[in-house]
């Protein structure tokens, strides 16, 4: 082979960096698992952030617009988010499980395999949104009591939290349908649906809570409208992609059949996953019980400053998936060094990430939450909540990275038995005891989920480094 062969061969296997960035959000594809790992962090990064990103306009969206209309509007909108994602926990963990079973196919060159783990994914989403849109239709108001919400609350929250669960499975094909892109390597496909979601819920979001123009003034249940007509547009988008043959899982009709076999591996790596986010959650939710103790201004400040957080932290667990991705196609290869690698160096991007996001959540706490409410003392709870669970996002980075790093080796046990400690053996207790006995108040659980991080970070880098993770099979 002549020289200039040589060096055109080289340029076809590793274009310019910007040309794969340019072919990646076209819609191009790329095999993950051979050559450089940073540009391959970065690829999948870049879109996965983007769409954690946009996941959470939806909630700040909400915020912005529910909270003109005072804080027991603000506090109904937390408490009904909060009880969401407890059910939806199921889901949640399903989509993870997908992510891992078609990434491993994937990364095995069996394309069909992903189809059909694909599929599955979606009959067993379909089966578990139904119950959930019956709870909440016929129990909204009793859900909202169940964490000790001010009744004022509970009034004007009811219709949101019943359109929410009733519409749940939107949400649902959702997450599932983007992790079956994610699992894939067509990242910046989850990322086009969202922002088709979220454009048509910041257009409809003022229309449908103020009564703007034609539209009727529905409160803060028309946040719950507007949002649930958004994402199910978002849905459509994605249907389309799966069928049309735009990604690289194409469903065909011979695919639209159980097979019990791989339904059953779903199954099985999806129990785990659920008490793993049931455990996250339902602290979560016990949290905001003990912060709701201390009135309408410390839930509502809560609920801000969570917000933001959430929102902050979304780039970090977009590279999260994005090592999981890389672990799973990579042990589909064969190569359990490559995925180790890729986790190490996506967990120190996100350390320098995660760095910048504390400082500026210290320095820009008061105007931050002032965008949100104009309440003196729901600012003051807000900033408090911001400043101190911050302190320990520089571990925390840790954590995120690894944590999914198991989850997408198919592990997803170990990561339960980190949030069983985490949470529920030390930031619960921790939250009561500060908040309460010591007489912190909301200040205490602020301090109790900061330490939290710290530790699950801890645990979890040491259990990584343990390797059992690599032997995980699917």
């Amino acid at each position: 082979m002549s020289q200039v062969e040589q060096d055109a061969s080289v340029a076809q296997e590793h274009p310019p960096f910007w040309e794969e960035v340019r072919t990646v959000f076209k819609g191009g594809h790329k095999d993950y698992t051979s050559g450089s790992i940073g540009r391959a962090i970065v690829l999948l990064a870049i879109p996965m952030v983007l769409e954690m990103l946009m996941q959470s306009v939806f909630e700040l969206v909400d915020a912005y617009f529910v909270g003109q209309l005072g804080a027991d509007a603000l506090a109904a909108v937390g408490v009904a988010g909060s009880l969401l994602i407890l059910v939806l926990t199921v889901g949640f963990a399903l989509s993870m499980a997908t992510t891992a079973m078609v990434a491993r196919r994937i990364g095995e060159k069996d394309e069909e395999g992903a189809r059909v783990a694909a599929f599955q994914g979606l009959v067993a989403g379909a089966a578990l949104s139904i119950p959930i849109s019956l709870l909440g239709i016929f129990f909204a108001a009793d859900m909202l009591r169940l964490l000790s919400t001010p009744e004022s609350a509970v009034e004007v929250g009811t219709g949101y939290t019943a359109v929410l669960f009733g519409t749940n499975a939107v949400i649902m094909f959702l997450f599932l349908i983007n992790a079956i892109f994610r699992g894939a390597g067509d990242a910046v496909l989850a990322m086009k649906a969202l922002a088709v979601a979220n454009c048509f819920n910041i257009i409809l979001d003022p229309l449908l809570i103020f009564g703007w123009g034609p539209f009727p003034e529905m409160g803060v249940t028309g946040a719950a409208v507007a949002t649930s007509i958004g994402r199910g547009l978002g849905v459509a988008f994605q249907v389309y992609i799966l069928v049309s043959g735009k990604s690289r899982i194409h469903l065909h009709l011979k695919q639209a059949r159980v097979v019990f076999e791989v339904m059953w591996r779903l199954i099985r790596i999806s129990g785990p996953a659920v008490l793993q986010y049931f455990i996250g959650t339902a602290s979560w939710l016990v949290l905001f019980t003990i912060i709701n103790k201390f009135g309408e201004a410390a839930a509502a400040g809560y609920t801000v400053a969570i917000r933001i957080l959430i929102f902050a932290l979304l780039p970090s667990w977009g590279m999260g998936n994005a090592a999981a991705t890389l672990v799973g196609q990579n042990l589909g290869a064969g190569k359990p060094d490559r995925a180790e690698r890729s986790v190490w160096i996506t967990s120190f991007s996100n350390m320098v990430f995660l760095g910048i996001v504390a400082v500026c959540m210290y320095v820009f706490a008061e105007p931050l939450i002032a965008l949100f409410s104009d309440d003196p003392e729901v600012i003051k709870i807000g900033m408090d909540c911001l400043r101190i669970i911050s302190y320990t996002y520089v571990l925390f980075a840790f954590g995120i990275v690894t944590v999914q790093a198991f989850n997408g080796a198919g592990d997803t046990t170990t990561p339960t038995w980190i949030n069983f400690i985490s949470y529920w053996l030390l930031q619960i207790p921790l939250a009561y005891v500060l908040a309460l006995p010591v007489g912190w108040e909301a200040s205490g659980v602020f301090a109790a989920g900061a330490i939290s991080q710290a530790v699950l970070a801890i645990i979890s880098v040491w259990i990584f480094r343990l390797g059992y993770w690599k032997k995980k099979a699917i």
